[in-house]
């Protein structure tokens, strides 16, 4: 089960409790549980977890997040440290069963006391994961109702499924005698299709046909609000289907998107260098042949030098580019305007485009350099745009940029007021 914020919730829970026992029974047994403080006991567990760390229980998957069962664990154990309630109630629980700490203890019931601290902690911790992610009130108690409907959801879909065999506890759960296939067993797709009489029938009978009483028909008190209450059941059963359904990629269709372009690029390259080796050059070559041949201009010859310009408005289209590298609507015409037009830098290389000027100022100054507007700088980094992000800007490949940018910083040096530094700036730049 996922809901917002939570990250214990589902299956690999079981692999996080399982750790966390192991670790906690090895220590108590090694050292007491009459001589550990609270502080004692998280960092001694903290050792114990790093010894596992390379363990394949440790490194398995928890949840679909991406966290593993050591990351997991690590965290509830730092969550115990700011909860010194539950650590005190392990130890009333520990002292009041066996006459004291001293007591001889089996190694399975001082791992289910761990268990309870840890479940009971876990509980807590999601709940407030949630409230903060979705500004709702929640209780550790209405996070144990949440997985308990998700139980009987995945118990009743698993009846459904296998209606044949158990054609007389889905006819319970339905209200009526079976004829032919029901055709709720078609509608079951999610969760939130699931109805919550079908849950409650569910929980009533289920004793007649397994011998266990229902968690919405048992003698405590958790549920007892949801019992009388099928419009709040339905309502928790949506909810979780909607966010099941919201978060279904689990991001593997931004990893697709990653091994789509990976491939792409290897066949880019291919292609080009393939053109190279044989009569037709590749895309890029062409347009470096072109600016070859307009800087040997017709065989050398002399000409008149150009009158430095100031830098043109950016073509429109590199706003479309701009938004597809992650930049924000607008970010080209603002950071034309912000380029100090009559700067000598700006002028010397106003024919080669914003893209090309941003690249040589990084290279110079650095992608942090203070002194930069902030109209120039990437808000998800605060730097220049990555060279990566000015070649699709420029629309050519990354090393083409670079070649360009490093003849431009060549050029600049014929039109740098002070020609002793521009080794210094060069140096300032460093290697990118």
């Amino acid at each position: 089960m996922r809901l917002p914020g939570t990250r214990y919730q589902e299956p690999g829970w079981e692999e996080v409790r399982k750790l966390l026992g192991q670790c906690t029974l090895a220590l108590l047994r090694a050292r007491g549980p009459r001589s550990l403080l609270l502080e004692d006991y998280v960092d001694a567990m903290a050792c114990q977890l790093r010894a596992q760390c390379a363990t394949p229980r440790a490194q398995a998957a928890a949840n679909s997040y991406g966290d593993t069962v050591l990351e997991l664990a690590q965290a509830l154990l730092m969550e115990l440290r700011a909860r010194p309630a539950d650590w005190d109630a392990f130890c009333a629980a520990l002292a009041g069963d066996g006459a004291g700490l001293s007591a001889p203890m089996s190694d399975a019931l001082l791992r289910k006391k761990a268990n309870d601290m840890y479940a009971v902690l876990r509980d807590k911790v999601d709940a407030d994961n949630y409230q903060v992610a979705c500004g709702r009130p929640c209780s550790p108690n209405r996070i144990y109702a949440y997985r308990m409907l998700d139980t009987a959801y995945g118990e009743i879909a698993r009846l459904f499924a296998d209606w044949e065999q158990q054609r007389a506890q889905v006819g319970a759960i339905l209200g009526r005698d079976l004829h032919g296939v029901p055709i709720e067993v078609r509608q079951l797709r999610t969760i939130g299709d699931c109805r919550p009489e079908w849950l409650l029938r569910w929980s009533e009978t289920l004793e007649r046909f397994t011998g266990n009483v229902g968690p919405l028909h048992t003698r405590s008190k958790r549920f007892a609000s949801l019992k009388t209450s099928p419009d709040k059941i339905g309502a928790m059963l949506r909810e979780i289907g909607e966010y099941e359904a919201l978060s279904a990629n689990r991001d593997h269709d931004f990893l697709q998107d990653l091994d789509d372009a990976a491939v792409w690029m290897e066949d880019y390259w291919r292609v080009l260098q393939a053109s190279g080796e044989g009569t037709t050059p590749g895309p890029d070559r062409i347009l470096e042949a072109a600016q070859d041949a307009l800087d040997l201009n017709d065989g050398g010859a002399e000409t008149e030098p150009e009158a430095e310009q100031a830098p043109s408005a950016p073509d429109p289209r590199l706003e479309t580019l701009a938004l597809a590298v992650s930049l924000p609507p607008g970010y080209m015409l603002a950071a034309a305007a912000a380029e100090d037009a009559h700067g000598w830098v700006a002028r010397a290389l106003a024919a080669e485009g914003l893209p090309l000027r941003l690249a040589v100022y990084a290279r110079l100054l650095g992608g942090a350099d203070e002194a930069y507007p902030d109209a120039w700088r990437d808000p998800a980094s605060g730097e220049l745009p990555t060279m990566a992000q000015l070649a699709a800007l420029a629309e050519v490949s990354l090393p083409t940029l670079r070649k360009r940018r490093e003849a431009a910083i060549a050029r600049l040096g014929e039109h740098m007021p002070d020609p002793g530094a521009a080794a210094a700036l060069t140096m300032k730049g460093g290697s990118r």
